[in-house]
């Protein structure tokens, strides 16, 4: 037994047992998780509380550290590394196990759990999920978010742990915070670890019945679907993704932005037909009020119709059209204020991409060249990525010592976001 299964068996939350000790539940929550140990003054009123003597406490305080010490050599030097990061996973699997069983067996029962604490605990959630998602926007370098991002899951992931199922609206902030976990370990190509907390996100959101929270966690698990070349795949999420979303909120723009993301698919397999009847789908965004996206986990307001057309049509390999597309593109985005490297160096690489196919080198160079500028900057893989596409289209074009040159820096740029480091 640990220090947190007595406190539970108990019957005491880490905020009640944090008030009867006056201290915050914050550190509670370090305790249970062998961070820190109790000091020793509040030990003797923790020993009463939890109706024990004091050496059956210490030995429990031992025991709640031995998990520590054992998992830290495991543990990536990155801040979401690895280790910690399935760790956050197999518990939050296992609370969505539990609610799922409960739900199974009484609804009633569910339903009670509903409890002030929980709706307060929701709404703390939902606040600091929005600032993180704003702080996501405007970071130059993604990966300084992930440990902010990490400390929020696992104190979420305790709230859940205290309730013997979680409450609809925790599950709703659980969901909308994988998602963010999910597009930071996406940005920074780590796949799996994207796809998995998609998967998490899906199935906290459909746990709570949020249909446009849940479409857009299979949206963007297709975006990892697609940057492996499986379109097929992708589409196939997407077809689900658009039937959850037609049983949400048809003011938002969940079922648009659908549809782009389903341009892209159907792009991938040369689909012409499909792809621009999926675009013009979702240029009926505009059409939408001011309120029909969050700046969230749904961002998609139709001020990147321009950037979208322009990039399919390079996958398409027509070129004029793509280019138009793509100008009108940068020309918004000069105008805009507070758009992201990420974005810019997308649209950047994609005119890149259109001066390489037509062997033009000069286009090429210019714009790669201003494009990993900003890769560099903004510590971006997913801009990465895109330059990586550019060297299967340069051909005779190596044989430019300036395009030679900047073929070896991008490929020195794709191994160094590969291994993870700055």
């Amino acid at each position: 037994m640990t220090l947190r299964d007595r406190r539970k068996a108990r019957g005491y939350s880490q905020e009640k047992l944090g008030s009867a000790l006056g201290v915050d539940r914050t550190t509670v929550s370090r305790w249970d998780r062998g961070e820190t140990a109790p000091q020793p003054e509040y030990r003797p009123k923790l020993a009463a509380l939890l109706d024990l003597d004091l050496v059956t406490l210490d030995a429990l305080i031992k025991e709640s550290s031995a998990p520590l010490e054992t998992n830290v050599g495991s543990l990536s030097h990155d801040a979401y590394g690895p280790g910690e990061d399935d760790m956050i996973r197999r518990e939050f699997l296992r609370v969505l196990a539990v609610a799922g069983a409960v739900a199974a067996l009484s609804a009633e029962g569910s339903d009670a759990l509903a409890d002030d604490a929980a709706r307060d605990d929701a709404a703390g959630y939902s606040r600091m999920n929005e600032h993180l998602w704003q702080v996501y926007q405007l970071a130059r370098s993604k990966a300084s978010v992930r440990p902010v991002v990490t400390g929020q899951l696992t104190a979420l992931n305790e709230s859940l742990s205290d309730r013997p199922a979680p409450h609809g609206p925790l599950c709703v902030a659980a969901g909308d915070l994988f998602q963010l976990a999910g597009e930071l370990a996406f940005d920074g190509n780590r796949h799996t670890d994207a796809a998995a907390a998609y998967s998490l996100a899906a199935s906290a959101s459909k746990e709570a019945g949020a249909f446009d929270l849940w479409a857009c966690a299979l949206i963007r698990h297709a975006y990892v679907e697609m940057a492996g070349g499986q379109y097929r795949e992708a589409v196939g999420l997407l077809s689900v993704a658009e039937r959850v979303a037609k049983r949400g909120d048809s003011s938002l723009s969940t079922r648009q932005w659908v549809a782009a993301v389903q341009a892209e698919a159907h792009a991938g397999l040369g689909d012409i037909p499909e792809c621009e009847r999926a675009l013009d789908e979702a240029e009926t965004v505009v059409h939408l009020g001011a309120e029909a996206h969050n700046g969230g986990w749904l961002r998609f307001d139709g001020s990147r119709l321009a950037e979208e057309r322009g990039a399919r049509y390079v996958q398409l390999g027509q070129l004029d059209k793509a280019e138009d597309a793509l100008n009108d593109a940068l020309r918004q985005g000069a105008l805009a204020k507070g758009q992201s490297f990420r974005r810019r160096g997308v649209v950047l690489a994609d005119v890149a991409a259109i001066g390489a196919k037509r062997q033009d080198a000069e286009q090429m160079l210019t714009y790669a060249t201003e494009a990993l500028r900003l890769a560099r900057q903004s510590s971006s893989g997913y801009v990465a990525r895109r330059l990586q596409g550019l060297q299967a289209e340069i051909g005779s074009l190596v044989d430019d010592r300036r395009v030679a040159e900047l073929g070896a820096e991008i490929a020195a740029l794709s191994a160094t976001r590969r291994e993870g480091l700055p």
